[in-house]
């Protein structure tokens, strides 16, 4: 046999063949191995006659066990194979080894609804991932105005807290995911074992630990005199008697973490208006009431917020039903959701094919420009999505408020810039997860605005 040979390549198919072929053959295999332990046992006696066990701590091994095993590495080699470390984000990787411990069946469906996305698509993960990466990390990177290209801003370090004292596995954590969500976008490699020596070398001898290429200590177990350079991250890691660590950006790596948010949220930005231009009086209005459908986890977050709650949920006594209104509600989507939880919703649109939808619901739904609505302070909540464009969201969100009776709650969709730049409207604050409003065609950073209206 030629040792040499260049071995083939599993496929997907193959790998749940193979699970398909163990998952059938489980009770034999366990038989196999029943079989084999009495025939050791057996060949340690004459006559069969008992002195003491041959075997020592034999393993008793259960179908069930050994079928979640397969399962479990059935999904880990699935994983493997297509590289989806090189693909999905630090949340997704984390969410999969969560599910490893209880994995669904494999098959071909389930793994093409699990990975497919990922394989589809893999730009749209990887940048998806460093955007999640960096959010978490500082506020400005939610900032739509500060990730144009060109435009200044953007924090030149990020600090990692617990990098140093007993919980310090987690700062490590951290920055293994700035540096991983930087090397998927760059096509580097991801981060290895060298580059934690590396790090901890330079913080023993009370150094700042540099990756920009340069080798890791020669390791005292490695044959190798002159280790290979590592990949140049374009990063400094500082690390502080108080357990934080900084890590700080070189020029050329800031950019493309600018460039990565940017082509992530879009260079033509939604809620981002161009400084010193003032849209025309023929587009002013079609960019006042631009439209972004609400997905179904948006609006569940936001009734969440706003204490829309589930009346279906009462056995015994439950509250009368709000009077909700939903300036510019589009089709409808939003207005579903709180009349299947019990609700009374009223809802104000523009658009008079978006109307028309709604209402061929059942919805009640007035055809008019929300702005021009004359208010009367007789609804308990207002749950909004109103236009992202420029700060034309003040605008509906102030006039909104006006129909509320004192104690009343708005919940408003805003974009991230609402709460990190421009801070004109005061309340209570949730960022939503990174590419929420995906499905409904733009990622802009979005959190949730709660309000409550004075009582009289």
């Amino acid at each position: 046999m030629n040792m040499n040979a260049i071995a083939k390549q599993s496929t997907v198919l193959d790998i749940i063949d193979e699970y398909d072929r163990k998952t059938a053959n489980v009770e034999a295999a366990i038989k196999a191995y029943d079989d084999a332990c009495t025939a050791i046992e057996m060949a340690g006696t004459i006559m069969g006659t008992y002195v003491e066990p041959v075997l020592r701590g034999r393993a008793y091994v259960h179908a069930r066990d050994m079928q979640k095993n397969l399962r479990a590495s059935g999904w880990k080699a699935l994983y493997n194979r297509c590289q989806i470390d090189r693909i999905a984000s630090a949340k997704d990787k984390k969410l999969f080894e969560r599910t490893l411990a209880d994995p669904p069946e494999l098959t071909f469906e389930n793994a093409k609804a699990t990975f497919g996305p990922y394989l589809e698509n893999p730009r749209a993960h990887i940048l998806r991932g460093l955007a999640e990466t960096f959010t978490d990390l500082d506020p400005a990177y939610k900032s739509h105005s500060k990730v144009k290209i060109g435009v200044k801003g953007l924090p030149k370090r990020v600090i990692l807290s617990s990098y140093g004292s007993h919980y310090g596995a987690f700062g490590r954590d951290k920055l293994r995911d700035i540096v991983n969500a930087l090397a998927a976008y760059r096509g580097q490699p991801l981060m290895g074992h060298d580059e934690y020596r590396l790090i901890d070398a330079a913080h023993r001898n009370g150094e700042d630990a540099v990756l920009d290429g340069r080798p890791a200590p020669v390791d005292r177990y490695s044959q190798d005199e002159e280790p290979e350079p590592l990949p140049n991250r374009g990063m400094t890691i500082r690390r502080f008697g108080n357990g934080n660590a900084h890590v700080f950006f070189a020029p050329e790596t800031l950019k493309d973490i600018n460039r990565a948010l940017a082509e992530f949220y879009g260079e033509v930005l939604p809620d981002a208006e161009p400084e010193g231009v003032k849209p025309s009086a023929s587009t002013a209005v079609s960019k006042d009431l631009q439209f972004y459908w609400s997905p179904q986890e948006v609006i569940d977050r936001a009734l969440e917020f706003a204490g829309v709650y589930d009346l279906r949920e009462w056995r015994h006594n439950p509250p009368d039903p709000s009077r909700i209104l939903e300036p510019s509600c589009g089709d409808g989507r939003i207005m579903d959701a709180i009349r299947e939880r019990g609700h009374r919703v009223f809802g104000i649109e523009y658009h008079a094919g978006r109307a028309a939808e709604a209402r061929g619901k059942g919805h009640n739904v007035l055809t008019a420009n929300f702005l021009e609505c004359p208010a009367k302070p007789e609804y308990d909540m207002v749950v909004m999505n109103p236009p992202f464009y420029g700060r034309h969201y003040v605008k509906h969100v102030r006039h909104a408020l006006e129909f509320l009776e004192p104690g009343g709650v708005l919940v408003s969709i805003l974009p991230a810039t609402a709460h990190y730049d421009h801070g004109e409207l005061k309340g209570e604050w949730r960022d939503l997860p990174v590419g929420s409003f995906a499905p409904a065609g733009t990622n802009v950073p979005t959190g949730l605005l709660k309000i409550r209206k004075e009582a009289a």
